[in-house]
Formats: structure tokens, C-alpha cells, sequence
């Protein structure tokens, strides 16, 4: 796919909904299927439901498990959500859902690159991922999984003669295989640059880039802790390498560009981007930064030393 919101789309807009089916989702899921849910629960009467988070702030697994009735149709959550280092128990919620054979439609952009994902471990029928963040791919590539005996249930929502071939003049064949939800056209270039990053990761090894992602990042949050006017905004019992926080006495964006002329490169992530969590916690714009294996202890020290530097206000 172009990018992981087409291959979530993808998914999402292949499943058949009507009034009052019901869609679960979590508390920091993304705006971007957020909205889609909006617009579906608009056109069809869907309804959705936002399963609650526990003290940790990951999604509720007894709650979660509570909701569950005839009427759900879709589980569908953000594994790691962008505004901050919470990771939800996906395979937890994977054996929920097929505990009570429900569909699971996981977003995994924030996870693969950084950690282990294992379909099979996690019970999702559907993952939807980029190339662009942890993977390290280039940006307009992504991906879509859909477990096989899921695959034959959906038809894509756009369809063109590659993904179903034009077999009589009355009638279409809808593609045997993941290739239904593709299209003739597509950025080859892109699709061998995001190869070249897997096989990149794959050499590296998954388990030892999660170990150095968390390190760096436990590194960033001490160093963050002990410094004055730093609230540290990530959830979570054992958090990934998303590390939210903000400043008193200073916007988001000026720590950003403050950060970039010195050579640092980090983020900031709006609250409409995940705008239940952000209200329950009534979260302003936060900073984040998002260390990787390649990254040195010393560069983590060097944004610390360069917040403790900034004037206090």
C-alpha cells in the first residue's frame, strides 16, 4: 500500500456494517480511524464504543472483555498510539476477540520497526503498518495483512482488473489472494525501498533493536524526570520508545525548533491526533521524541542537557 492509512482503510471499509453494530475501539486510538469510524457509524448507524483504560492507561482487558455482546462486529485498536510510549496489550485483546469470533483489525504503524510482531502471538485478522517510521522505509509505502480465512469474507472497497479481473462482460473475479486489496499502478521504486528496509531490520534483528529502542528511551525518561518543569506525559506498564512530555513556560513547537537548531531532531504531537486521550488528560500539544537503535547515549544526554538549558519562564 501507499501508506498505512490506505492499508487500514483497506481493511476497515471492507467490513459489511449495519444500525446498531457495534465497533470497539480504545481511548488513544488515531484520528485518522477515528474519523473513518465516524463516517461509517453516519452512514450506517453503526454505533461506537470506547472501551475504558485501567490505571496503567492501557486498554482494559475486563472491560474489554465486559462490552463484548452480539452486536460487536469490529475490535479495532491502535497498538501504540502516537502521542506517547503506551503500548496496549494486543494480544491480549487477540484473545478476546477470538475467543467470541470477532474480527481484529490492529494498527501497527507505531509498533513494526520497533518490536516484535507476530500475527500468529497476537490473534489479529487484520494489521495495517508503514514503511516510514520505525522500519525506516521511505515515506508513500506501508502495508496490509489480512489473516487467509478473513481474506475470502472481504471484498475491497475500490476495486480495479488487477485486483479483480474482468472475467465476462456481466462479471469480475475477485483475486484469490492479499493482491485483491492492490491496484495496477503502484510505486515499485518506493515497494524496493521498503523491502530494503525489512531486510535491513531482519538483519539487524527485531529483538535486539526493541532492547536498544527501550534502553534509549528508559535513558530519555530518567534523564527527563530529574529535570525541573518536565512532565512526562507516556503511559503504559512497560512503555515503547515514544517518549511525550512538556515544559512549563514553553510551547511545544518553539522546544521543537529550539531542539532542531541545535542539530536535535524531535516531534510534537497535536491533541486532536488522539483526541479522547488527550481530553481525558487534558494533554496540550506534547513534545516527543522517538530514539531508535541507531541513536548514542550521548545524543540522548545531549536533549537532556539542551532542555535543562532553556530559560525558565
Amino acid at each position: 500500500m501507499e501508506n498505512a492509512t490506505v492499508a487500514w482503510q483497506m481493511a476497515f471499509y471492507s467490513l459489511p456494517f449495519r444500525k446498531d453494530d457495534r465497533i470497539l475501539t480504545a481511548e488513544a486510538e488515531y484520528a485518522a480511524n477515528y474519523v473513518a469510524f465516524l463516517q461509517v457509524a453516519k452512514r450506517t448507524g453503526a454505533v461506537i464504543d470506547v472501551v475504558p483504560s485501567d490505571a496503567s492507561g492501557e486498554l482494559d482487558i475486563e472491560a474489554l472483555e465486559r462490552m463484548i455482546d452480539a452486536r460487536v462486529k469490529l475490535i479495532a485498536i491502535t497498538w501504540v498510539p502516537t502521542n506517547g510510549g503506551l503500548v496496549n496489550p494486543a494480544a491480549a485483546i487477540g484473545r478476546i476477540a477470538r475467543a467470541h469470533g470477532i474480527p481484529y483489525l490492529l494498527d501497527a504503524c507505531q509498533a513494526v520497526g520497533q518490536m516484535a510482531v507476530d500475527v500468529e502471538a497476537i490473534g489479529c485478522d487484520m494489521l495495517s503498518a508503514t514503511g516510514r517510521k520505525f522500519l525506516r522505509g521511505p515515506r508513500g509505502t506501508g502495508f496490509l495483512y489480512v489473516r487467509r480465512n478473513m481474506l475470502q469474507q472481504l471484498e475491497p472497497p475500490m476495486i480495479d482488473h488487477f485486483a479483480a479481473p474482468w472475467v465476462s462482460r456481466d462479471s469480475y473475479q475477485l483475486r484469490d489472494d492479499a493482491r485483491r486489496f492492490e491496484t495496477w499502478e503502484n510505486n515499485y521504486a518506493a515497494r524496493l525501498g521498503l523491502g530494503a528496509a525489512i531486510d535491513y531490520a531482519l538483519e539487524i534483528g527485531i529483538a535486539p533493536i526493541e532492547q536498544r529502542c527501550r534502553m534509549l528511551a528508559g535513558r530519555l525518561r530518567d534523564g527527563l524526570a530529574a529535570l525541573p518543569g518536565i512532565t512526562i506525559c507516556d503511559l503504559g506498564r512497560a512503555p515503547g520508545a515514544i517518549v511525550s512530555f512538556t515544559m512549563k513556560g514553553h510551547e511545544a513547537d518553539a522546544i521543537v525548533a529550539s531542539a532542531a537548531a541545535a542539530g536535535i531532531t524531535i516531534g510534537a504531537s497535536d491533541p486532536s491526533s488522539t483526541r479522547i486521550d488527550a481530553e481525558r488528560r487534558a494533554l496540550p500539544h506534547v513534545v516527543r521524541a522517538s530514539p531508535h537503535y541507531y541513536n548514542t547515549e550521548a545524543e540522548i544526554d545531549r536533549l537532556i542537557v539542551h532542555l535543562e538549558g532553556l530559560p525558565s519562564r
